[in-house]
């Protein structure tokens, strides 16, 4: 069992947010499986991604150190979610490759900021690959 049941990022709006994360989750192998006002739930059988509008109402912010790791089943996947980040507004946080510091062999990763700040990592062969 996984002790994560799922991972938010506060976003300003929701149809603008989709723009982004509809083509990017789509690279990964997951879809929007939930929308509602102020929210879009994104997963691959179940929800595990959610965008949504901060509770308080007041504005979404990204944590300095903070990011959420999407896992990629291939280096191809974890390329084609970064230039989907990119061709939908998203900007570099470094282009996709093999990462010496990760203490795990063989990983290839890329970092992205959606639009509204918030940091993202698409990986291959990250933890997760490790279980």
């Amino acid at each position: 069992m996984s002790i994560v049941d799922h991972l938010s990022v506060g976003v300003p709006d929701i149809a603008e947010a989709r723009k982004f994360y509809d083509p990017v989750m789509a690279a990964v192998g997951a879809k929007c499986l939930v929308a509602a006002d102020g929210i879009a739930a994104y997963g691959s059988g179940r929800v595990e991604f959610i965008v949504i509008l901060p509770f308080d109402g007041r504005d979404p912010t990204g944590g300095n150190g903070t990011h959420i790791a999407l896992t990629a089943a291939s280096r191809a996947a974890v390329d084609a979610a970064y230039r989907a980040a990119l061709d939908n507004g998203g900007s570099d946080e470094g282009a996709p490759g093999p990462r010496a510091a990760y203490p795990i062999p063989d990983v290839y990763t890329g970092y992205v900021r959606d639009p509204f700040g918030n940091k993202l990592e698409v990986i291959h062969n990250g933890f997760s690959a490790q279980a």
